[in-house]
């Protein structure tokens, strides 16, 4: 599987940067759909280590269960995952008993899984080697140069060798360094979506379905019908949120995502020390976290997360994954991106190799249905999402509106459709803008339903003592119909409070956020 730069061809039909899933995934397509194809890998590290993007969710289940073939290693080597589960609190809440609580209340009906990235991408990458891929570990890319049309160029270090190689296509699967799209001028910040991030994993922290909570609040431990532990849990505070995901063998994934023009991160000590200073002032954290270490060699930090590159494909190249884009972490939707952008970029190789002609209305349909989609995305789900996350009664109903049209909108079409619909992704034109509008008007509306409470010193009312179980939603017509009388609860919201910041000014959105 690890070769040297002096046992390969300096020409391949497909050059894949980066050997994580995103590229990986993509190899492993391309293998499959054409026979003989010339594949090389370039991976950086000499092994693969754990990183962020370790929930799935539905799509993205689907996608390396039904499409990659994963699903006994998934249920053999990682944790089946129990959807996700909110914890709010307010100054009144002194325990995980007393704070409300967002969740399922019976096990989920759909997979999904959490992943230890370091042993799960390495095996997608051993697949697609055993497949006919070509890969060369550890390198470091020093140049990349795009041709349309014609031969792209890669320069790489590996050991002490330089190499020199071509292909007529590049596949950039990156990540957050995004070597195209940096060099190509096309990566753009999102400053609409100012989001920071500390995280590590942990050993130690409370089992939330064992016996000691269980002991110590047994009305809490009995409120439901599922697993707490293995569901992804979500506490949550005013603009911020963390994420508590289980890996096999026992350690804890936890990290922080706030919006820095409402939280202040604290700027002395270790970050490690800073994220559990941070997460014990929640009454969750606290009853979790007490006795809890974290990794000191796995500790990390980043600022302003948000990204994309404006363009997304071209004749001889397409991006994969986080090197063509990243909204946000929370609902796991990276997965999902990875899924649909391997999918279409796998897609467009195998048809220009099938002899379809790589026009420009092609590959400009292409780069326009992933920008909408990907603006439509982060407008519809997570602009401003953070001024409202840490109310229990808005997010207990966006979530269940967010949920359910998942399901009735994107779930539904891999499940019926099969692998083809990852060739569409979520919000792309035309039909997608009816349901676009829809989840974005109501993202805003309880956005500014909450900065208003705010200004009024108002926040976390039902954040004490309130519990919200869902029954699961279904990806049959018919259930569809609930959405109607979660828009009648939005309506109710409307007439009672929701009308009072109807006419919010920019300057009250600044007071706002001076409030905090």
């Amino acid at each position: 599987m690890k070769t040297t730069a002096s046992d390969n061809p300096a020409t391949w039909d497909v050059i894949v940067m980066g050997g994580a899933l995103s590229g990986a995934a993509t190899a492993t397509l391309l293998l499959r759909h054409n026979p003989g194809i010339r594949v090389l890998i370039l991976e950086k590290s000499a092994r693969l280590g754990r990183r962020v993007g370790e929930a799935t969710v539905e799509v993205s289940a689907y996608f390396m269960g039904k499409v990659l073939g994963l699903t006994q290693y998934l249920n053999e080597s990682h944790i089946v995952k129990q959807g996700l589960r909110f914890w709010f609190a307010n100054d009144e809440v002194k325990s995980i008993a007393e704070a409300s609580e967002l969740g399922s209340k019976y096990q989920v009906k759909l997979p999904s899984y959490q992943l230890d990235r370091s042993t799960f991408d390495e095996e997608v990458l051993r697949r697609a080697c055993v497949a006919g891929a070509t890969l060369v570990r550890p390198v470091t890319i020093t140049s990349v140069q795009l041709e349309e049309g014609g031969q792209q160029t890669v320069v790489y270090r590996n050991g002490d060798a330089t190499e020199t190689v071509h292909a007529r296509w590049i596949v950039d699967a990156s990540g957050v360094a995004a070597l195209i799209a940096r060099k190509q001028g096309w990566w753009k910040s999102n400053f609409e979506h100012p989001t920071a991030a500390a995280w590590s994993r942990w050993k130690g922290v409370k089992d939330w379905d064992g016996i000691e909570l269980a002991t110590k609040y047994p009305e809490w431990a009995a409120a439901l019908y599922c697993v707490r532990g293995t569901a992804t849990n979500h506490v949550i505070g005013d603009g911020w949120w963390s994420w508590w995901i289980p890996l096999k063998g026992g350690d804890m994934s936890v990290g922080v995502v706030f919006d820095q023009r409402i939280v202040e991160w604290p700027q002395d000590g270790k970050i490690g020390d800073r994220l559990k200073d941070f997460l014990m002032k929640h009454p969750v954290g606290r009853d979790l976290l007490a006795d809890a270490q974290y990794d000191e060699s796995d500790v990390h930090w980043r600022k302003n997360l948000a990204y994309y590159s404006t363009t997304f494909a071209g004749d001889g190249f397409v991006l994969v994954g986080d090197a063509a884009a990243f909204m946000d972490p929370f609902y796991s939707p990276g997965m999902d991106w990875i899924s649909y952008t391997t999918s279409s970029a796998a897609n467009l190789i195998t048809e220009q190799r099938r002899g379809d002609p790589m026009l420009k209305e092609r590959l400009e349909r292409y780069n326009h249905t992933f920008a909408i989609s990907h603006r439509s995305w982060f407008e519809a789900l997570y602009k401003d999402k953070y001024e409202y996350m840490g109310e229990f009664d808005l997010m207990d109903l966006a979530y269940r509106l967010d949920l359910g049209l998942y399901y009735w909108g994107v779930v539904v079409h891999p499940f019926r459709d099969g692998a083809k619909a990852l060739l569409k992704p979520p919000f792309a034109p035309p039909d997608g803008r009816v349901v676009f509008t829809l989840m974005s008007t109501y993202n805003r509306r309880f956005a500014q339903i909450a900065r208003r409470r705010r200004r009024m010193k108002a926040l976390g009312k039902k954040n004490r003592n309130h519990r919200s179980l869902i029954s699961g939603f279904k990806l049959h017509g018919s259930d569809a119909i609930r959405l109607f009388g979660m828009l009648a609860e939005w309506a109710w919201l409307e007439i009672t409070e929701g009308w009072r910041s109807w006419g919010e000014s920019a300057a009250d959105v600044e007071a706002s956020h001076l409030s905090t």
